[in-house]
C-alpha cells in the first residue's frame, strides 16, 4: 500500500459553511461516529458563474445511487457534495477533464494500491485523457455523467478513509474541489486569512506561496508599479546610465531583488546582482544584461502574478507528501527534474520537455525499468504525419535511416529505429508506466540544453545527464557497475535492466513556486493552462 495523503481540513471553497439538515453518514469502508450535516442545495451556482459550466440532473444522481446500490450513507455524501454545488460537475468542463481531475487522478494512482481499481473507470479515463484536446463534452452524455459519478465516488471513499475521525474535514471535503469564480483580490484575502485553500509545503522545492500572496496582494492593491519604458531591441549592462535604469531599479526594489533606496541613473553592480536573480527566477540564465524582454517581464502587473500565485496554490493542494524514499520529480514550464530522498535533494537536472502538452497537468507513475541501447519504436502519429510522406519521396528513406517494419497495425506499417547514434532516444530509457506513454530518456540533440526554452520533444522527456540518472537508479544493485552501465549503452544491443527498487515519479505543471533560495519564481505557460484555468476561477482576468 502507497503512503495515503492526509488532505488539509483548511482546504476549503471561498463558499463558506453549509446549514443544512441532520442526519447519521459516512463513506466508503470508513465507520462514521458522529452525525454530519448534509448539505441544503446552493443555488447561488449558476451556468454564469460556475468554475465548470456543466451541470447534471438530480435524477443522474439518484439513478447513480440506484444502480451503484450505494448504502444510506454513501449515497447521503454523494447527494450533499452535489448539492453544494447546486449539481455542478467536479470533473469536467465543456471542453472535457479538467485540471482537478487530472490531480486527483494522479494523486490516487499515487498513494492508493490500484490493483483492485474499477478497470472499466480506467479505461474511460485513459480514452477521455488520451483523446482531442478541446473536444466538446455534452452533460447529458451517459458515459461522461458515470465517469463523473464514479470519480466523486472515488473521491469521497478516499477522502473518508483518510479522515475517519474527523468532522470539520468530511464537511470541508464537499469544497475542495473548485465551484464558483470570483474577483482574484477577494480570494486572495480569503486564502491570506485562512478561509481558502492552503499550500504546504512541497518537497522543499515547491514552498509555501502564501508570504509572496501576502506582498504582491498588498502591492495590487496599492494600484502596482510604474510601467518601465520599452525600446524595441534596446539593451543596458553594467556601466550604463539612463532614467529607464533609474525606473528598473524602483521595480526591483518593490519585490525586494534590490535593497536599498539608490534611483538613480546609474547601472552599477548592486543593480546587476538584482537582475541576475530577477532573470534566475523568471527562467533565464543569469547574464546580467537588461533586454526588452527583460523589462516587458518586469512590468507584468502585480495582479496578475496574484492570479498566477493563487492558480498554483489550486495545483499544490493536489500534490501527494513527500515519501519516505526517493522520489524523481519533473516540473514541465521549469524544465528541470529533481532526485529527493524523503526531504533531501539528491540532484537537479536540466530537461527537454514537449511541444505541447494536450491536457496533461500532472500524472506520476514508478520508474522500474532501464533500457540500454534501445529501439525507438516510432509513434504512430509520426509515422502518419511524417514517415508514409517521406518514404513516397524516397524509397530508400528508412533504411538511410536505419528504421525497419517490424508488422502493421490498422493499415498502418508498424517502425522502428535501431539502436545507434541516429536513435532520437539516444543511449538509455528509463520506464515508468503512465496512461500517457511518457518516459525519461538520452537524446542525441545535445545541444537543446543550452537553450533557456527547452520544449521540443514529441512528448517524452530528455535528459541532460542520463548517465548519472543510470548510475543513481542501479546503485543498489552491484553487478551494474559504472564500467558496465557504459559498456551496454553504448553495445547496440537493446538490454531490458529491472530496477530493483523502483522510485515514484511525478510530472507536475508549477509556473510560480519558492525556490530553496528562498526566491519567487515565475515562468511562462509553456501550454497556455493557466490562461484556461484563469478563464474558470476568476472573474476579473488579467
Amino acid at each position: 500500500m502507497k503512503k495515503a495523503l492526509i488532505f488539509s481540513a483548511f482546504a476549503i471553497s471561498l463558499i463558506a459553511g453549509c446549514k443544512s439538515d441532520t442526519k447519521k453518514t459516512s463513506g466508503g469502508d470508513a465507520a462514521q461516529h458522529f452525525e454530519i450535516p448534509v448539505t441544503p442545495r446552493n443555488n447561488e451556482i449558476t451556468p454564469a458563474n460556475a468554475y465548470n459550466g456543466l451541470f447534471l440532473e438530480t435524477k443522474d444522481v439518484e439513478k447513480f445511487i440506484t444502480n451503484q446500490k450505494l448504502d444510506s450513507n454513501l449515497a447521503n455524501r454523494l447527494r450533499s457534495f452535489y448539492n453544494a454545488r447546486n449539481f455542478e460537475y467536479a470533473w469536467f468542463d465543456t471542453s472535457g477533464l479538467n485540471e482537478q481531475a487530472y490531480g486527483f487522478r494522479s494523486l490516487y494512482d499515487y498513494s492508493v494500491d490500484t490493483s483492485e481499481n474499477n478497470k472499466a473507470l480506467e479505461y474511460r479515463l485513459n480514452a477521455l485523457m488520451n483523446n482531442e484536446p478541446d473536444s466538446a463534452v455534452s452533460a447529458t452524455d451517459a458515459n461522461i455523467v458515470k465517469t463523473e459519478l464514479q470519480l466523486t465516488q472515488r473521491f469521497i471513499n478516499y477522502f473518508l478513509d483518510a479522515h475517519k475521525d474527523d468532522k470539520d474535514a468530511v464537511i470541508a471535503m464537499e469544497h475542495y474541489v473548485p465551484m464558483q469564480k470570483n474577483e482574484i483580490l477577494k480570494q486572495a484575502d480569503a486564502v491570506i486569512s485562512g478561509k481558502g485553500y492552503h499550500a504546504t509545503d512541497i518537497h522543499n522545492v515547491y514552498g509555501d506561496l502564501t508570504k509572496e500572496l501576502e506582498k504582491y496582494t498588498a502591492i495590487a492593491k496599492k494600484g502596482n508599479w510604474d510601467s518601465i519604458p520599452v525600446e524595441k531591441k534596446k539593451k543596458y549592462k553594467k556601466g550604463d546610465n539612463s532614467p529607464v535604469i533609474a525606473a528598473i531599479k524602483h521595480r526591483l526594489q518593490a519585490t525586494g531583488e534590490l535593497d536599498g533606496k539608490d534611483t538613480t541613473g546609474v547601472y552599477d553592480d548592486a543593480l546587476e546582482a538584482a537582475v541576475n536573480k530577477f532573470e534566475g527566477a523568471h527562467g533565464h540564465t543569469p547574464r546580467g544584461i537588461i533586454t526588452d524582454t527583460l523589462i516587458r517581464e518586469m512590468n507584468v502587473p502585480a495582479i496578475t502574478i496574484v492570479e498566477k500565485l493563487l492558480i498554483n496554490m489550486e495545483r499544490m493542494r493536489w500534490t501527494p507528501p513527500v515519501p519516505e524514499g526517493r522520489l524523481i520529480m519533473v516540473n514541465i514550464p521549469e524544465f528541470m527534474l529533481h532526485a529527493w530522498d524523503g526531504k533531501n535533494k539528491d540532484f537537479d537536472m536540466a530537461v527537454v520537455v514537449g511541444k505541447e502538452g494536450k491536457g496533461t497537468t500532472s500524472f506520476s507513475g514508478d520508474l522500474n525499468q532501464v533500457v540500454f541501447s534501445p529501439y525507438w519504436n516510432l509513434p504512430r502519429s509520426i509515422i502518419k504525419e511524417e514517415v508514409l510522406p517521406a518514404m513516397a519521396r524516397n524509397k530508400s528513406y528508412l533504411a538511410s535511416h536505419h528504421m525497419e517494419v517490424t508488422g502493421e497495425r490498422n493499415g498502418v506499417p508498424v517502425i522502428r529505429q535501431v539502436p545507434g547514434k541516429e536513435n532520437p532516444l539516444g543511449r538509455v530509457k528509463f520506464l515508468f508506466p503512465n496512461s500517457f506513454n511518457i518516459y525519461f530518456h538520452d537524446t542525441n540533440q545535445k545541444e537543446l540544453f543550452n537553450k533557456d526554452q527547452r520544449a521540443y520533444s514529441h512528448g517524452c522527456i530528455r535528459l541532460s545527464d542520463p548517465v548519472k540518472m543510470a548510475n543513481y537508479l542501479l546503485h543498489d544493485q552491484p553487478e551494474w557497475t559504472a564500467e558496465k552501465i557504459d559498456s551496454a549503452m553504448n553495445s547496440g544491443k537493446e538490454k531490458y535492466v529491472r530496477v530493483k527498487n523502483p522510485v515514484p515519479v511525478m510530472i507536475s505543471y508549477y509556473t510560480t513556486w519558492v525556490g530553496a533560495d528562498g526566491q519567487l519564481h515565475v515562468v511562462d505557460d509553456i501550454y497556455d493552462h493557466d490562461r484556461k484555468i484563469a478563464a474558470k476561477l476568476f472573474t476579473d482576468v488579467h
